[in-house]
């Protein structure tokens, strides 16, 4: 039977529905949206869901009443405030960037270059926060933005302080390349995890742009473990690397003492 406004679906398409529990196709509705589809008509929700025009059009009616989606006078769909509302308890997000933006700006201001605060989810590195800076770096990262943990130095600060299952796992996975500068064997980003650990800090030089270097130093959660990573990017040509680590290392600590981490008391030799 033909769908919604004369879309047919496929036995491929029926199928596939068929073994989809109502929660997926709700959450295939709202992975529809992303940060190169922020705006989306029932048609582009119905196509990117993989769902039929009829059962997009009840599941994105039910979003738009509860507040998960808005509806443009163009018809058009939008992420709706209620799940910025939501957004807004994560810890691992908006909280954590409230506590942060302080010391975010301090680091800003002692730099004015480009300052981020990044947290990990799987494999990838998603951006929190972001202070655009004056230089003209080139810089591909906005809030919600997503790198793979290798080619970044908020991402190398993750890796190096994550599970040893991970780093093994990760080492041992496919390593995307986006310079001729990126981090891309095994023994490498073992090394450079390595470093990060013993230093406090990574430094990434132009693994993602030809023009970048990024330095980077780990946050601190109550426990001690850590939470996220906060990082300058600046020109790579005439980067003062020596006097960037220690700024954003005392703006990590700053974040880290305000989410309650206590750092252990030196032992007396």
């Amino acid at each position: 039977m033909p769908g919604l406004w004369g879309q047919r679906p496929t036995d491929a398409m029926l199928s596939a529905m068929a073994t989809r529990s109502a929660p997926d196709r709700l959450l295939s509705v709202l992975s529809a949206f992303d940060h190169g589809h922020p705006a989306l008509s029932l048609t582009d929700i119905s196509r990117r869901a993989g769902l039929t025009l009829t059962t997009a059009h009840r599941l994105v009616g039910a979003l738009t009443e509860w507040g998960a989606l808005e509806r443009d006078t163009d018809g058009v769909y939008h992420v709706g405030l209620r799940l910025w509302e939501l957004a807004a308890l994560a810890p691992r997000g908006l909280a954590l960037r409230q506590v942060a933006l302080p010391y975010l700006e301090d680091l800003y201001e002692a730099t004015h270059e480009n300052v981020q605060l990044a947290v990990r989810d799987g494999s990838d590195v998603v951006y929190i926060e972001w202070l655009s800076g004056r230089s003209a770096v080139g810089v591909h990262i906005r809030v919600g933005a997503r790198w793979p943990l290798h080619a970044t130095g908020v991402g190398l600060v993750l890796l190096a302080h994550g599970e040893p299952g991970l780093q093994e796992e990760y080492c041992a996975g496919s390593l995307a390349s986006f310079t001729p500068y990126t981090i891309t064997d095994p023994t490498r980003l073992r090394r450079a995890l390595a470093e990060v650990r013993r230093t406090g800090a990574a430094v990434s030089t132009r693994q993602v742009t030809d023009d970048a270097l990024s330095v980077a130093a780990p946050v601190r959660g109550r426990t001690g473990s850590v939470v996220a990573a906060v990082s300058v990017v600046v020109p790579e040509a005439d980067a003062q690397v020596p006097v960037l680590i220690p700024a954003v290392r005392m703006a990590a600590r700053g974040i880290s003492r305000a989410l309650g981490w206590q750092p252990r008391p030196a032992v007396a030799r």
